[in-house]
């Protein structure tokens, strides 16, 4: 039996723990008495748990985020019942700040806050040595990158086949936005380019194709990013899907020039424009020159095949919900193929906390720790936020409503006021937010459209022309009264294909 066990609970099973698999790399000598098992939050504690009793682990390290903290604090409880004489230790963002005051960290024997790629093996060492550290928060240094063995002969071949590929190529962020974890951060570091390069060849060779760079700022480093753009520019051809998160208003021409050449379907870029208010901008240490920014977003969007996903946060101090909805316009006016809207969360440690007071921010007391309402944006407002970006997603950012979803954003002078309008008639019809019937959701906005007076045949096109687009052959019940054409007809003249990338799944696995 293992002497160590790593886990953690995934939000999804194609999810990977990317900081685990660095522990795992990292622990010298003892890699061969240590065992990975991951978990979902959608799996029965008791397995959960019946699965580590099982293998009755000397250590057991436990990865905690902030969709996994609640399920872990039961977890660890029920651990510490049955396994009383092993060492519970914990590690991630979540029990990294404000680590004693949380009741999942009362529970365990150690709490490593930080980088913990050395801190975890150096723990265990002196634990399996009988010689147990006295302080039970214990703070990982910075780690110098080119002393980490890098994870990623850890992905297993199960891994590769079915389950999201992370990777990075530097760590930190230069900015201080504070909402985000990143504004703690030292400086990026870089790993070293050639066993990074070297390591994602290997991967490759083992079948690789799809790469999630979890990097904050890709395109900081231009000599480092034009190197990875360059490597996998020369191997387009294998069929490779990567994925990027872009600083917006950063596209040197160096970077165009490489990113024109991808084929389509094989970039992805997450670009975080959070807000285009540059007051709140200003009120959250956010630096981001919006005009550039936005001709970056038109310019991708208008010369190259790139599946740009871009994000907005609602509920940022100083926001108002028609400043957010200003915004929300802008950014769709510019053509992202995803717009995520999220609202703002209480990550800990992060500087956003020093509004409270002066913004009257409030925070649920549950993780995720979603705002609630600010002294600009109510409850109910940030209601009818979170029911338009649960809509804005099954309609906006699916790809299922290509034609038929302009018809409605384009009916009146706001698109963000048009989908706040029908989604407030969805909840009214439906009272649910999840679960709802892909066929249903056609059928919904070909109501509401007919609602708003548009000419019945025309929105009755345009909605099958979507509707047949992803391979289907047969006419909705709620279309049969309408003289539609044959789905060949539709084929033929290219009604049923894409008019653009296909959505890439939230990042090929989210």
């Amino acid at each position: 039996m293992s002497r160590i066990l790593l886990t953690t609970l995934n939000a999804r099973y194609s999810h990977t723990s990317f900081g685990l698999r660095y522990l795992l790399a990292n622990l010298g000598e003892l890699r061969d008495v240590t065992e990975l098992v991951e978990f979902t939050i959608n799996d029965q504690l008791n397995d959960v748990l019946a699965e580590i009793v099982r293998r009755r682990p000397e250590i057991v390290g436990i990865g905690v985020y902030i969709w996994n903290v609640d399920a872990v604090t039961r977890l660890v409880s029920d651990l510490r019942r049955v396994l009383p004489e092993t060492w519970l230790v914990l590690g991630g963002p979540e029990v990294s700040y404000e680590t004693d005051q949380q009741a999942v960290t009362q529970q365990v024997d150690y709490v490593i806050t930080g980088e913990a790629d050395h801190a975890f093996r150096e723990l265990c060492q002196r634990l399996l040595a009988g010689d147990p550290p006295a302080g039970r928060v214990i703070a990982a240094g910075i780690p110098d990158l080119s002393s980490i063995v890098l994870p990623y002969a850890e992905y297993s071949g199960e891994d590769i086949a079915n389950r999201v590929i992370y990777v990075e190529a530097s760590r930190g962020c230069p900015f201080t936005c504070e909402f985000c974890l990143s504004a703690l951060d030292i400086p990026v570091r870089m790993f070293p380019v050639s066993e990074f390069l070297a390591a994602m060849q290997q991967l490759i060779d083992r079948g690789v194709r799809q790469f999630k760079f979890v990097d904050r700022t890709f395109n900081l480093n231009l000599r480092l990013s034009q190197a990875i753009l360059q490597f996998f520019l020369d191997r387009a051809g294998m069929g490779l899907f990567l994925h990027f998160e872009l600083i917006p208003d950063r596209l040197p021409e160096s970077l165009r020039e490489l990113i024109v050449q991808f084929p389509a379907g094989a970039l992805q870029f997450e670009i975080g424009i959070q807000t285009f208010n540059p007051e709140v901008g200003e009120l959250i240490s956010r630096r981001q020159d919006n005009a550039v920014a936005a001709a970056n977003l038109r310019w991708l969007r208008e010369n190259t095949t790139v599946h740009l996903h871009a994000d907005l946060i609602a509920g940022l101090p100083g926001e108002t919900l028609a400043s957010f909805a200003t915004g929300f316009d802008q950014l769709w006016r510019l053509g992202p193929h995803e717009i995520q809207v999220g609202l703002l969360k209480r990550l800990r440690g992060t500087p956003i906390l020093r509004h409270d007071e002066t913004h009257s921010l409030l925070w649920s007391a549950h993780a995720p720790w979603e705002i609630l309402q600010t002294d600009c944006i109510t409850f109910e407002e940030l209601q009818r936020v979170r029911r338009f970006a649960r809509y804005w997603d099954l309609y906006g950012n699916s790809g299922n409503f290509q034609e038929s979803l302009p018809l409605l954003l384009e009916s009146g002078e706001s698109p963000f006021a048009c989908f706040m309008a029908f989604s407030g008639w969805v909840w009214e019809r439906e009272q649910r937010r999840h679960n709802i019937a892909l066929i249903r959701l056609y059928e919904l906005l070909f109501e509401y459209l007919l609602m708003l007076g548009q000419e019945p045949g025309a929105v009755a096109l345009v909605v099958y022309r979507d509707y047949v687009r992803g391979g289907r052959r047969d006419k909705p019940t709620f279309l049969r009264a309408w003289e539609l054409p044959a789905v060949e007809s539709l084929q033929r003249s290219g009604g049923s294909e894409s008019a653009g990338p296909p959505r890439q799944r939230r990042h090929r696995g989210e």
